[in-house]
């Protein structure tokens, strides 16, 4: 089973990487705001020094999925970058204000992100009803897979509507389960679900290396330390990696 684990920086890109991830989602605020798309310049560093395929989120900011004609056209020039800077693939996901595909949006996007790869984004799991999304971005074509966590809060309180979803998809695209998936229950999840690859995030918060502190200035974190970084549990992602591989073995 494939391994994606998603990233706001390049070191814990090749982290991921060096303990057996398989592809890397690049975002940024991953942490404070579930992931928006990243600077040019990280994409630039991260295709440049990570041996592994790199989807780029593609969203412009936080809050829902429904986007003005300013952030659509935001949303065009990124992915321009992105096939400038030669990333592997793409990120994104658009809604209707009535919570459906917003297909004539989406095909636009998908013909500039042409060759990349394509992974719809956890606005799935906000849309009114996901077997008819699952249809809507099947219909589209060129879309590998979708993230979601099956319209719950997490993998695990989503497992039911995931395998129908699976059931429904078949062959024609790959349900990536995402969202609250850890060694704990990972065992659970890839036992229930017939899928070929998952999505984590294994973050760990780190101590910044600066010496001197200002402890009384907030640069807005949110209630985060601005002396902490978000990087990623390396043996973690290990040992994901070798449960992952056991689970495998198991099936042949």
């Amino acid at each position: 089973m494939l391994l994606e684990v998603c990233v706001e920086s390049v070191e814990p890109a090749l982290a991921a990487v060096a303990n057996g991830a398989n592809r890397i989602e690049l975002c940024a605020s991953l942490a404070v705001e579930g992931g928006i798309t990243p600077s040019h310049g990280l994409i630039a560093v991260a295709v440049s020094r990570i041996q592994a395929p790199i989807m780029v989120m593609i969203r412009p900011r936080s809050g829902d999925f429904c986007y003005t004609d300013t952030e659509f056209e935001a949303m065009k020039l990124d992915i321009a970058a992105c096939k400038q800077l030669h990333a592997s693939g793409v990120v994104f996901g658009i809604l209707t204000p009535e919570g459906r595909v917003d297909v004539p949006r989406m095909k636009t996007l998908l013909d500039l992100s042409h060759p990349m790869q394509v992974t719809f984004h956890r606005a799935f799991d906000v849309a009114r009803d996901p077997f008819e999304a699952l249809e809507d971005i099947i219909h589209l074509g060129g879309i590998q897979r979708i993230l979601t966590s099956g319209q719950s809060q997490n993998v695990v309180a989503g497992l039911d509507t995931l395998l129908a979803l699976v059931k429904q998809a078949g062959s024609r695209i790959s349900i990536m389960p995402g969202s609250g998936v850890s060694l704990v229950n990972l065992d659970r999840i890839v036992t229930a679900l017939p899928v070929k690859e998952i999505h984590m995030s294994l973050m760990k918060t780190v101590d910044s290396p600066m010496k001197y502190r200002n402890e009384n200035v907030n640069m807005g974190s949110f209630g985060r330390s601005e002396y902490s970084r978000v990087s990623i549990d390396a043996d973690g992602v290990a040992a994901v990696v070798s449960k992952l591989k056991g689970h495998a073995d198991r099936l042949q």
